[in-house]
């Protein structure tokens, strides 16, 4: 006769101690919950079948892992949340897979920030930069055209200058007496070739302006006076009016150089550039 084991009025716990596939022969072990005392006491607790903490027998960890899934994705899950919980506790390869899953799952659903369009500004910060640029080029070139008109000037009348001076320093044409013509001439070529050199270098320019200024201002002066007192002639005095127009020449080719290469440096400033 076979024995039967007996078992409680209640599904909820089986107290015996027989093994677990007899129970599942007799087709008891899919409807009832088994306790973590008859895993313990049975020997079941590798595979599929959860470690103490209790568990659906038949409950895989694909289904969890699918329970897992939808709770992630805001559905309702299939299992109830403290089966899933329960297993968690004990499998270390489903939550080894819920930390992958989350960690994709934030990578998919974290947008990169909306970066504003800046394609227009650029452009036209830079169609602007090309055209200030291009102004100053006009600009600098404008200048170096004017620089190089005045330098020529400047040069022409210190050469006037002094092919008017050189002739009496060599020879007797003028109406006063050689010594003082010739003291004269000799002023007059130095100023000259002073002209000459701030031609040659406009950077030295500004350094001849005073000198310039005031020996044409005095020359001016005094050419008049003479011219008016009939002391001399035009002709006489015509290098001294020469000087005038040098200096006012002088004076433009220092304005004009000093906004071409900007302001001296330190040493031309001190006169050893």
């Amino acid at each position: 006769m076979t024995r039967h084991h007996r078992m409680p009025a209640y599904a909820g716990r089986i107290e015996c101690c027989a093994p677990l596939a007899f129970c599942i022969a007799m087709g008891t072990a899919r409807s009832l919950r088994v306790p973590p005392r008859v895993h313990r006491e049975c020997g079941v607790g590798d595979g599929n079948f959860l470690r103490p903490g209790g568990d659906y027998l038949d409950m895989t960890c694909d289904e969890i892992r699918v329970a897992l899934s939808a709770r992630m994705d805001g559905e309702e899950p299939q299992v109830p949340v403290a089966h899933v919980d329960a297993h968690l506790r004990d499998c270390a390869d489903c939550r080894a897979w819920r930390a992958q899953a989350e960690a994709i799952t934030r990578a998919v659903r974290v947008q990169p920030a909306d970066v504003p369009d800046l394609t227009e500004k650029v452009l036209a910060a830079v169609a602007a930069e090309v055209g200030d640029a291009a102004r100053r080029q006009q600009a600098a070139a404008a200048q170096r055209s004017r620089r190089q008109i005045l330098r020529i000037a400047v040069a022409g009348a210190a050469i006037a200058q002094l092919l008017l001076a050189v002739p009496i320093l060599v020879t007797e044409l003028s109406v006063l007496d050689p010594h003082t013509s010739r003291e004269m001439a000799s002023f007059d070529a130095a100023l000259a070739v002073g002209f000459l050199l701030a031609a040659y270098r406009p950077e030295r320019a500004q350094a001849f302006v005073p000198v310039g200024f005031v020996l044409s201002v005095c020359l001016a002066l005094t050419s008049v006076v003479d011219i008016v007192n009939s002391d001399a002639t035009v002709m006489q005095e015509l290098g001294h009016l020469v000087t005038v127009a040098q200096a006012v020449l002088l004076w433009a080719l220092g304005r004009v150089d000093q906004r071409v290469t900007g302001p001296l440096s330190a040493a031309v400033a001190r006169g050893r550039g």
